[in-house]
């Protein structure tokens, strides 16, 4: 699954203005939070995939309703194919989250790096 974040560049202190560095890690960080919104999409449509599913199983097994070969092979599916998904699902999360924190950990190092003071103060 793409991360939507594939067209970033690795974290890496570069030369050149940190300011500048900052805002590109920012808009990274937000491009990842942007894919874990995603992964969380995905990670509910096949819980509900595999929640139906199973419903649709138990429910004709216990006689609720009739036997229907082509409904029986679409619970499978469902059942199967949710647990497809949320398990790469969970592998892209991950990746997604380890990206995520190494482009804070840096963003956070740029920003201790700055000389910064306070509004008010003087220059010395």
């Amino acid at each position: 699954m793409d991360t939507g974040a594939g067209h970033a560049r690795p974290f890496a202190i570069e030369d050149g203005d940190p300011r500048d560095q900052i805002a590109r890690l920012e808009t990274q960080i937000e491009e990842l939070a942007e894919a874990m919104a995603r992964c969380r999409k995905f990670e509910l449509m096949a819980q509900i995939a595999m929640a139906g599913g199973g419903l649709w199983m138990l429910a004709v097994l216990i006689g609720v309703l009739g036997f229907d070969p082509v409904a029986m092979m679409a619970a499978i599916a469902g059942v199967i194919g949710g647990a497809v998904l949320y398990g790469s699902n969970a592998t892209t999360s991950q990746e997604v989250e380890a990206e995520m924190k190494e482009a804070e950990a840096l963003r956070e190092e740029l920003i201790g790096g700055l000389e910064l003071r306070l509004v008010g103060e003087r220059e010395r």
